[in-house]
């Protein structure tokens, strides 16, 4: 048995990464019982979505990384998404790079993933062109979310806002909902969706319920920091029912529709 040790940065209010990331790990572990994993937390006060609640976040980061840096973690992953991509197109760079700083400066050597960050690869791991996107937040940092994910070249060809800026009501949505959100979506030209672009708010219930329902590639903030976590600590990406990101091979995107289905028998 092999203990992987994973630091989060986490909002104080956050309720959620905290719940699903385990889950989805623990899943992987009773299909893969080699690997074990371990969460060590570090807080940083933000209790609602605002501009200003973000900076003041943003800048309690230093400190949060060197108290993991004392529980020398194995990888390193900030879990708020909005935090980072409000600051603009590629500050997930600068944010990485600050907590690599700070925990070296401890001795610490654990690679780091943000959030933000990992939605961007996890697209690109579906080879995702066009991406339909649900967040929670109020229409201008939604906005702001989808700058940064056109910036790195994935078109958002539509977004909806479910406009709730008290992080803690962001836990409390029900995850089912989404069953019926991303309805309200054209994806007509969507290579894939990102049903939650926000690890507070709950989704790993809907994943795979969802991309079932919608035909295409369904992933997460959430979803897309597991992929990245468990490739910086070298192992497969895969987690059992949990949508095509974290599935034995990922999918090209319209292959759903004529390919040997990833989830056991026939055709989907």
């Amino acid at each position: 048995m092999t203990d992987h040790h994973i630091g989060l940065i986490v909002p104080s209010s956050n309720l959620t990464m905290e719940t699903e990331l385990p889950r989805m790990l623990a899943a992987r572990e009773a299909v893969e019982p080699g690997d074990r994993f371990v969460f060590h937390s570090s807080r940083m006060r933000m209790k609602h979505v605002t501009p200003e609640e973000l900076r003041g976040m943003n800048a309690q980061t230093g400190r949060a990384a060197g108290e993991l840096a004392d529980a020398r973690p194995d990888v390193v992953a900030t879990a708020c998404l909005v935090a980072i991509m409000a600051q603009g197109p590629g500050h997930h760079c600068t944010a990485e790079a600050e907590i690599t700083d700070a925990l070296r400066a401890e001795g610490a050597t654990a690679p780091v993933v943000s959030s933000a960050g990992a939605l961007l690869s996890g697209i690109r791991a579906l080879g995702a062109r066009r991406v339909a996107v649900v967040t929670p937040y109020m229409k201008p940092l939604t906005a702001q979310v989808v700058a940064c994910i056109e910036d790195a070249g994935t078109e958002v060809v539509d977004s909806l806002s479910l406009e709730v800026p008290d992080n803690l009501a962001v836990a409390r949505l029900d995850p089912a909902d989404l069953r019926e959100h991303w309805r309200r979506l054209d994806l007509s030209r969507a290579d894939a969706l990102v049903l939650s672009a926000c690890v507070q708010m709950p989704s790993l219930a809907a994943v795979q319920a969802v991309e079932d329902e919608a035909g295409l590639p369904v992933l997460t903030a959430a979803t897309a920091t597991a992929y990245r976590i468990l490739q910086e600590l070298g192992l497969p990406p895969v987690v059992p029912d949990a949508g095509s990101l974290l599935a034995e091979r990922a999918l090209v995107p319209g292959e759903l529709g004529g390919r040997p289905s990833l989830y056991g028998g026939g055709l989907r």
